[in-house]
């Protein structure tokens, strides 16, 4: 359930409030009992921590951590012919 800030517009009393996204506003304030309690704009406060699905899929430069490894090439040594008087031609290369 989401927390809503409310501010009365009559004496200024803010408070917050566990809502249902179903419920209705609040409209009476605690302090002084007008109908002038109005719902305030406030950032939304939640982090995306640990190792889902955000961490492995759009975390990053577009690719995640499994994807980047399985894209490396083999790290096999490669062994290169020296160039022989044959011209490569024979079976020995």
């Amino acid at each position: 359930m989401p927390i809503y800030a409310y501010k009365c517009e009559s004496c200024g009393h803010s408070m917050d409030a566990l809502q249902k996204l179903s419920d209705a506003p609040l409209t009476v304030c605690p302090a002084c009992g007008k109908h002038a309690l109005s719902k305030q704009v406030t950032a939304a406060g939640f982090q995306l921590k640990g190792s889902g699905w955000y961490a492995t899929d759009f975390k990053g430069a577009g690719t995640s951590a499994t994807a980047a490894t399985a894209a490396k090439p083999d790290a096999a040594p490669k062994t290169e012919v020296a160039a022989t008087p044959c011209g490569a031609s024979c079976a020995c290369h």
